[in-house]
C-alpha cells in the first residue's frame, strides 16, 4: 500500500513539475508582452523619423531617383508592418484583460459575503488567483475536503466550467509546523493531498473536465505571510486555485513579428 502510495506522489510530483514550468513560462511570456508593445512602438517611431529625415533630404535634392524611390517604399513598408503588429498586440492584450476582469467579477458576484471573508480573488499577469483559507476546506491534519466549502466550490466550479479555453492549477500550501499523521510523512504529501482532494471534488462533485485540471503541493515553502505569528500561519496554510488563459494567440503574434532589414 506504502509503495503504491508513494509511486502516486511522484508520478504527481514529475505532472505537477512538468505544469509548474510550464505556466511559469506562460508568466513569462505574458510578461514579456507589454515589453515588445513598447519596443514595436518605439521601433515604429524609429521608423517614421528615419523616413521623414530621408524625404526631407530627398526634397533638397534629387527626389525623383531610383534609388531614393526603392528607400521610401522600404520604409513604408515597414511603417506599415510595424503598425499592423501593435494593433494586433494591443487587441489580444485587451483581450485577455476584459475577460478575466468578468471572470473575476462573474466570481465575486456568485459568492456571498460570508464566502468573500474566506476567499481572496486577484489577477497578477494575466493569471486569476482564487485563494481559499484552509479552514474553510479542511479540518486541521485532514486532506478531506469538508461539507462546509461544497457550497463554495459549485460557484467556483461553475465559473471554470463557463471558461473552457482555461487551465486550471491547484496548489496546497501548509504553514511550517510538522505533521504528525500516519501515511503522511511531511507537510509535501499533506499539500500535495489536499490539491488533490479539491481537484477531485472539481471533477466528481460538479464534472470539470480532468483534463484542465493540474493539482500539486508546495509544501510550506510559498509562504505569503510571517510564520512568526499565529495570524501568518493561518494566511499561509490555503489552496490556491489558479486559472491560466491560453496564451496562443500570443505566442502567435511573437512568432510572426515583423522583421526588419538593417540593410539600407
Amino acid at each position: 500500500m506504502d509503495s503504491l502510495f508513494y509511486g502516486l506522489a511522484d508520478s504527481n510530483n514529475s505532472e505537477y513539475g512538468d505544469t509548474r514550468n510550464q505556466l511559469t513560462e506562460c508568466r513569462a511570456d505574458g510578461r514579456s508582452l507589454q515589453t515588445m508593445l513598447d519596443d514595436a512602438r518605439r521601433q515604429n517611431q524609429e521608423c517614421r523619423e528615419a523616413y521623414n529625415e530621408l524625404k526631407k533630404s530627398l526634397d533638397q535634392s534629387l527626389a525623383s531617383s531610383a534609388q531614393g524611390s526603392i528607400n521610401i517604399s522600404k520604409l513604408v513598408d515597414e511603417i506599415n508592418a510595424s503598425n499592423q503588429y501593435i494593433k494586433q498586440l494591443v487587441e489580444a492584450k485587451s483581450k485577455s484583460d476584459s475577460l478575466n476582469m468578468v471572470l473575476t467579477n462573474n466570481l465575486t458576484r456568485s459568492l456571498s459575503t460570508a464566502e468573500l471573508k474566506e476567499v481572496d480573488i486577484k489577477v497578477l499577469k494575466g493569471v486569476v488567483y482564487i485563494s481559499l483559507a484552509d479552514n474553510m476546506l479542511f479540518r486541521s491534519g485532514s486532506y478531506e475536503v469538508n461539507s462546509r466549502a461544497m457550497e463554495t466550490l459549485s460557484k467556483i466550479a461553475k465559473i471554470i466550467k463557463d471558461y473552457k479555453d482555461y487551465d486550471v492549477l491547484v496548489e496546497g500550501n501548509t504553514d511550517p509546523v510538522p505533521i504528525k499523521r500516519e501515511n503522511i510523512r511531511n507537510n509535501w504529501d499533506l499539500s500535495a493531498l489536499r490539491a488533490s482532494s479539491v481537484v477531485q471534488v472539481l471533477q466528481n462533485d460538479f464534472g470539470v473536465n480532468p483534463s484542465r485540471l493540474t493539482a500539486g503541493g508546495r509544501g510550506e515553502y510559498n509562504p505569503i505571510a510571517d510564520n512568526s505569528t499565529e495570524l501568518g500561519r493561518q494566511r499561509n496554510r490555503r489552496t490556491e486555485i489558479i486559472i491560466t488563459p491560453k496564451l496562443d494567440e500570443f505566442m502567435d503574434l511573437i512568432d510572426k513579428a515583423p522583421e526588419t532589414d538593417s540593410t539600407d
